[in-house]
């Protein structure tokens, strides 16, 4: 059975916390007729700092499309191998060992992919297959997992390596001044994160379940609007109600494999906000204390986007509260709006390590 090791996060240098959000806000929007509802918005985010590749100054800036493209591929050249290398030392694996690269990144672009120049720079395999996903935003991390543990369904013992490499920062857009856009501007972060997934051997989450679910007539409630200046994120004021119709859908994954999906040990979900987690909370009849994880990389990320996910599961490696046979849920949510759902269990490798 496949297994999901420990993940490895890096976040960039630079910060900016919660309260100089707030402060830029006033400066830069003093005149927007819906201010003090933004301000009580960006306050209730639940986040307390963010880290972005590039000093705040810059960031506002936008010196346009074309160069914020070159920044993106420095900074993803520059910062992705140690964070690969990291996750591949947690898996207990070399480069040659991996048969699969899944790449996912919604906040730039390349083409060659990033997986080409990585398996030409770090010892990969020629006939390493490689899987970009970009267009499924934070549900990406989710997806990226499934999609390993689908690949590892039709070639047991087979690698996967899992990338998400999200530069938030990079889509902000000065012009954009909507409440949705408002809002954005004080939750989303820049985060890289990766994985193994094993077919064989390893300590972590074994991978028993996945599943997939779009809300129907909702593509239009997260969305980019691709335009000459770049990526315009738009987001509807109805997704933080996402998961009232969401969690049948989870709990009809969890009832497939013949569990309950609120008497679950561990629930690894994409903390796109506050409501979310409390949401989820409330519909899935579990403690607020089960997203622990997740609040965690809310509070100290922001929405790091497909990094999320990656990141709250490394957070659960570190508590070690996780015994053999403990049962969880991961999901990852993003346009669509879709969800993608999998079930797995924690399970020890005295060859392995957590």
């Amino acid at each position: 059975m496949a297994v999901l090791c420990k993940p490895e996060v890096a976040v960039p240098e630079y910060i900016i916390t919660n309260d100089e959000t707030l402060e830029l806000a006033q400066r830069l929007h003093s005149d927007h007729p819906q201010l003090d509802l933004v301000l009580n918005l960006i306050e209730h985010t639940g986040v307390l700092k963010r880290h972005l590749i590039q000093p705040i100054e810059k960031v506002l800036k936008h010196p346009g499309f074309d160069e914020r493209s070159v920044i993106y591929e420095a900074e993803t050249k520059a910062r992705v191998p140690a964070v690969v290398r990291r996750a591949l030392n947690q898996a207990e694996l070399e480069p040659q060992q991996i048969d699969l690269i899944i790449y996912v990144s919604c906040t730039g672009f390349m083409m060659p992919p990033p997986t080409a120049w990585l398996m030409d720079t770090m010892g990969f395999r020629p006939e390493t297959r490689q899987l970009p996903i970009a267009q499924l935003g934070c549900a990406a991390g989710g997806a990226a997992i499934n999609r390993a543990h689908d690949f590892c369904q039709a070639y047991p013992d087979a690698n996967v390596l899992v990338v998400a490499c999200e530069f938030c920062s990079l889509c902000y857009q000065p012009t954009d001044v909507g409440v949705g856009s408002l809002l954005s501007n004080g939750l989303f972060g820049d985060g890289i994160a990766a994985a193994v997934v094993r077919g064989s051997g390893g300590t972590g989450i074994r991978l028993e379940r996945n599943g997939s679910y779009v809300i129907p007539n909702t593509e239009d409630w997260i969305s980019y609007a691709i335009r000459s200046t770049g990526f315009h994120f738009q987001l509807d004021k109805r997704v933080p109600g996402t998961m009232e119709p969401l969690t049948p859908a989870l709990s009809a994954v969890a009832e497939q494999h013949g569990w309950n999906a609120g008497k679950l040990d561990f629930y690894i979900i994409h903390a796109g906000g506050p409501r979310i987690l409390d949401d989820l909370s409330h519909f899935l009849d579990v403690p607020p204390e089960a997203f622990r994880f997740s609040r965690a990389t809310l509070t100290e990320y922001g929405n790091i986007a497909s990094a999320v996910v990656l990141d709250a599961m490394a957070r659960m490696f570190d508590e070690a509260s996780a015994l053999d046979g403990h049962r969880g849920l991961m999901a990852g949510f993003g346009p669509g709006i879709t969800a993608e759902i999998a079930l797995g269990t924690w399970t020890s490798d005295e060859g392995g390590r957590a």
